[in-house]
Order: structure tokens, then C-alpha cells, then sequence
């Protein structure tokens, strides 16, 4: 399973990452899915100063979408590597 990280400096200088973002292809049914949800979490992180520094897109999802979606997701990325 692959997964990419994003770091970057929000709008006050401090630094974030987002960890645990699935890699997949464009043709995936999940693709416009992960990058709109993953587009509004970074603009999330990046208006507002947070607390932590280290944030997980996993865990995000996990409370943003349907529980069976999120199995689909997780599960198809496993098979896909």
C-alpha cells in the first residue's frame, strides 16, 4: 500500500503535515472523492493556527465519510499494491 505526505507552512509560518493520503490512479472511483476531501482539510489547516503540527488524512477520513466507503477505500489500495 502506498501512501504520500504532504507538509507545508500554514498562514501563521507554523509547519503541518498531513500523513496517510492513499495514491490512486485518476481512473479510481475514489479519486475525486480523496482530493476534494483532501483540498478541504489542507484549507482547513491552513487559515486556522492548530495545536498539533502532525495531522493523519486516515483518521480524517475516518470521520468524514461512510464507514463502508472508507473499508472500500482502505481495502482496494491494499489490493492495488
Amino acid at each position: 500500500m502506498f501512501y504520500k505526505r504532504i507538509e507545508f507552512r500554514n498562514i501563521t509560518g507554523q509547519k503541518v503535515k498531513i500523513t496517510d493520503i492513499p495514491v490512486v490512479q485518476t481512473s479510481d472511483r475514489y479519486y475525486f472523492m480523496i482530493q476534494a476531501r483532501l483540498e478541504i482539510l489542507i484549507s482547513s489547516l491552513y487559515n486556522n493556527p492548530q495545536e498539533k503540527s502532525c495531522y493523519s488524512f486516515r483518521e480524517y477520513l475516518k470521520r468524514k465519510i461512510r464507514w463502508s466507503d472508507f473499508e472500500d477505500l482502505f481495502y482496494e489500495v491494499r489490493n492495488h499494491v
